[in-house]
């Protein structure tokens, strides 16, 4: 019986893929016969990460990229191209916060910095929409191919502080929605679109929120863990299991879903 959830060669696109979570995806992704395509600005991490993977794992390339410039997305895509021949599954990982966009315990709605928030929302929005429509196009000349946007537990609920991630994260979410019926409407059932819902997970992006200069949880962090019914934070590998499940024919029936990784967070109330 064939293995539903067997991704061996298939060519798998992460943007920000550089990061804590997208390198533990394209290792695993690799490792599971994958070819990997790491799409990152950090061209120095990009390529050891491509170097550690196919020295150690599997096939691996890194192409220098901006999620928010068409010209440099499309050399992207001619690139992949030239190199594997098509485009089977893309996870669009890039994104961020600052801290103009957020608001600290000592600050109110009305000191939001605007253009911190517009920047935020570019970075989390268009950057998931403008990859979409490049690559998305080389899976609809196929009929087939998975899209998988990062959501997160802020677009399920809204928390203190993140005001313009939030809000970005929000509409990734209802874009997923949108764009899994424009798409299998439109270029038929082969194409899916779905987005997985991070909850609490420790990155470079979230450190100073979640914990103090000596490494203790902060209060923010221990507050968010009385929330969790597994009274942790996520681990990267735990995400594995959802985005191989996503990336497969194991879910050729699913789209437009937005799937809660997260200890229990969205489920839990008092």
């Amino acid at each position: 019986m064939a293995n539903l959830f067997d991704i061996k060669d298939r060519v798998i696109l992460l943007t920000g893929g550089c990061g804590i979570l997208g390198s533990c995806m394209a290792r695993h992704l690799a490792g599971e016969g994958a070819r990997i395509v790491i799409l990152d600005r950090n061209a120095e991490g990009g390529s050891r990460l491509a170097a550690e993977i196919r020295e150690d794992i599997g096939e691996a390339l890194f192409l220098e990229t901006d999620v928010l410039d068409r010209g440099t997305l499309l050399q992207n895509k001619q690139d992949i191209l030239d190199a594997y021949g098509q485009i089977d599954v893309l996870i669009n990982l890039a994104g961020g916060n600052m801290a103009g966009a957020t608001i600290p315990p000592d600050k109110t709605f009305f000191d939001l910095d605007l253009d911190a928030f517009r920047k935020v929302v570019d970075l989390n929005l268009f950057g998931t929409v403008l990859p979409t429509m490049i690559f998305a196009g080389v899976m609809v000349e196929r009929k087939k191919g998975s899209i998988i946007n990062v959501s997160s537990e802020s677009a399920l609920r809204p928390l203190t502080r993140v005001a313009g991630y939030g809000c970005a994260k929000a509409a990734i979410s209802n874009f997923t929605q949108f764009l899994a019926g424009e798409l299998a409407i439109k270029f038929g059932e082969g194409l899916r679109v779905n987005a997985i819902a991070p909850g609490f997970f420790l990155t470079e992006q979230n450190r100073a929120l979640m914990t103090n200069p000596d490494g203790s949880p902060s209060d923010r962090c221990k507050t968010i863990l009385a929330h969790t019914p597994f009274n942790r934070l996520g681990r990267p590998d735990e995400l594995l299991g959802t985005i191989q499940w996503l990336a497969s024919d194991a879910s050729a029936f699913v789209t437009g879903t937005v799937t809660p990784i997260d200890g229990g967070f969205d489920a839990f109330s008092i």
